[in-house]
């Protein structure tokens, strides 16, 4: 296992990246993916911009990245395609919060079986999740499946790669908003075994300061399944935070090298809470989110920055 990159050198790669010059907002060149900073393109396994509903179901998103890995809006189906941003960006919102039941508006698709179209994330060494989100509701949501009408949710889903043993809950890779310590935060969410521990990095940045209501944001989240390092970004930016969990929670300590997840297909893909298959509510998110990335690869610094001034908008 090679040493954990200081966190300064984050921060000190993303400052030069932004005296290397702006980048001009939605500035695509012929042949590239509108909103997405050339470098990644390569390696941008699922990508979704919600401008491009599927024709036979517009409850269906297309996927623009190279998995092909479309995406159902669940139980809102179109009507979850929202103007903002100068476009279309998806809604999702807890519907019922005092009924148990399988309403919420979010978004993913699910095969207990593992999706070969993701196959990109079986044995994965890094991975990054990044895109806009926006907070338009109190959270995090009343817990629906608690008898007591004031429990709320520890957690705010935002966006994840499912493991591939997940029931729609267990993750791979994720960004969410969950408690550490009595005190809810942003964090990576990484898990290279799937069934064994997770590690997490939480910013120490408080979540509301980090996603101010109706405010649109860019997170990035990065996932080095050899190095055991995670990342956090706000707006291009890398955030200061920690690890909650002491140790070697991936056991990446020693042969074989390179350490990379589980060999199997990921279970699918999560958006704004869990349980994409619609069979249980988790953690729903009342927000907006648009121009969502998986990428097979940690993105630099620089291309978190260069990434969020491509798809301003």
């Amino acid at each position: 296992m090679r040493r954990l990159a200081v966190w300064a050198t984050a921060s000190l790669c993303a400052s030069l990246a932004v005296l290397s010059g702006p980048v001009p907002a939605g500035a695509d060149p012929a042949g590239t993916r509108a909103g997405v900073f050339p470098s990644l393109a390569p390696d941008l396994v699922a990508y979704y911009d919600f401008e491009h509903p599927a024709r036979a179901n517009p409850a269906v998103e297309r996927d623009l990245g190279h998995s092909g890995t479309d995406l159902s809006l669940v139980n809102g189906g179109a009507g979850m395609r929202v103007r903002d941003r100068g476009g279309h960006a998806i809604q999702t919102r807890q519907l019922n919060p005092t009924v148990a039941g399988n309403d919420d508006w979010k978004a993913g698709v699910y095969s207990a079986g593992g999706l070969p179209s993701l196959r990109a994330f079986n044995a994965v060494r890094q991975v990054t999740v990044m895109g806009w989100f926006k907070v338009t509701g109190p959270l995090p949501a009343l817990n629906s499946t608690t008898p007591a009408p004031e429990d709320r949710y520890n957690a705010i889903g935002l966006a994840g790669v499912l493991t591939g043993s997940s029931d729609g809950h267990a993750v791979r890779a994720l960004l969410e908003v969950i408690d550490v310590s009595g005190e809810l935060r942003v964090v990576a969410l990484g898990r290279r075994v799937d069934g064994a521990s997770s590690q997490t990095f939480a910013a120490a940045m408080g979540w509301r300061s980090v996603l101010p209501r109706g405010e649109w944001v860019h997170l990035a989240a990065t996932f080095d399944f050899d190095t055991g390092e995670l990342a956090l970004y706000r707006n291009g930016r890398a955030l200061d935070g920690f690890y909650t969990v002491p140790g070697d929670p991936w056991a990446v300590a020693g042969p074989p090298e390179p350490d990379v997840t589980t060999a199997s297909d990921p279970a699918g893909i999560k958006i704004g809470g869990s349980f994409p298959q619609n069979t249980l509510e988790r953690n729903p998110c009342d927000c907006r989110m648009d121009g969502l990335m998986f990428l097979d690869r940690a993105a630099s610094p620089g291309e978190v920055w260069r990434q969020y001034l491509w798809s301003r908008r």
